[in-house]
């Protein structure tokens, strides 16, 4: 079921009760075709920008308050990091720019004040949601890789990160009726969230219109249906915004952390069978800590077991509905 990669370690085949369609589709090809989409538009809009336009950016923080100058519509708040010093780099998860959480990567808009967000200041909550809903993306990119490509998966989506529901969780789709995977295969599953956070790769965000994210998604009944009502959402009424990490292409109202690598120790802890209108899901659940965040093993121990309970987010009741009440929140 597994891909050549992990199989080995996945020796259990998973029973089958009942048919399924045979799909047609791989989620190679379909991850391949997404990235692809994401590289064109991205180009796109680049190519929109035909004169550099100067902006007046007023940090306020360590070391010391300072003004930058930085090209509108192109540079980013790290991009401002990468001119004060190689800690605020390596440590910031988020900006804050005039007062608006903000993504790292981000292109700053116009003259704004600047400020960085990390784990270690004295309330760290805009940080501690983009870590946990960063890592349901980064669990929904395993989910997406680690199986053979004869079992095509549909990601669902994934509740708003809460982070005293002590997990963090993405609903899947495996067209498979039950699965209750042993220790092993849970660890196999944890190894690629590692393997994902040491690849650092960038939270890359892109605002696109909605039928640019439904092409990208056209492959994948729930998001085409939550693409539309994200997309009625927004500030314009008709865009959304897409993530890449690596090739991994994933529709989130967002913010994200800067960079997978802020992602510490990680473990995929549960498996939850979730009955809908339409498809058996899968509630697929971890816990983890942030880059250089310590626990000893007892008390990380004592996260584990709690992230093994079912998480109480919303469920994905009514995939069909069109209410958007109704619908898992992707954020």
């Amino acid at each position: 079921m597994l891909t050549s990669r992990v199989a080995a370690a996945l020796p259990r085949l998973l029973p089958c009760t009942r048919p399924y369609h045979k799909q047609a589709l791989t989620n190679t090809a379909v991850k391949q075709k997404r990235s692809q989409l994401f590289t064109q538009e991205a180009q796109r809009q680049a190519a929109l920008i035909t004169d550099i336009e100067k902006i007046e950016v007023q940090y306020d923080g360590q070391p010391e308050n300072c003004t930058l100058i930085m090209n509108k519509g192109m540079s980013t708040p790290y991009n401002c990091a990468q001119h004060i010093n190689q800690m605020m780099m390596e440590r910031s998860v988020l900006a804050e720019v005039d007062g608006q959480v903000w993504d790292m990567h981000r292109p700053l808009e116009d003259n704004c004040t600047l400020r960085f967000l990390h784990f270690r200041q004295s309330d760290p909550y805009y940080a501690n949601k983009a870590f946990w809903r960063s890592a349901s993306v980064m669990l929904g990119a395993v989910l997406e890789s680690s199986f053979k490509d004869n079992l095509y998966v549909e990601l669902c989506s994934y509740p708003s990160p809460n982070v005293r529901s002590g997990s963090f969780v993405y609903d899947v789709d495996l067209k498979i009726p039950e699965w209750e995977p042993s220790k092993e295969e849970l660890r196999t599953l944890s190894g690629e969230m590692v393997k994902l956070s040491l690849a650092a790769h960038r939270f890359e965000r892109l605002e696109v219109d909605a039928s640019v994210a439904l092409k990208m998604f056209v492959d994948n009944r729930f998001k085409t249906q939550q693409i539309p009502q994200m997309a009625a959402q927004s500030t314009s009424g008709n865009t959304v915004v897409v993530y890449r990490i690596g090739d991994f292409v994933e529709v989130s109202r967002g913010p994200m952390m800067a960079d997978t690598s802020h992602l510490g120790k990680v473990s995929i802890v549960a498996v939850h069978p979730i009955e809908t209108n339409e498809a058996q899901l899968f509630r697929v659940q971890g816990v983890a800590l942030p880059r250089g965040f310590l626990l000893n093993h007892f008390a990380y121990g004592v996260l584990e077991k709690r992230a093994q309970q079912m998480n109480s987010g919303r469920l994905p009741l009514n995939i069909s509905s069109t209410e958007p009440q109704t619908q898992a929140s992707t954020l």
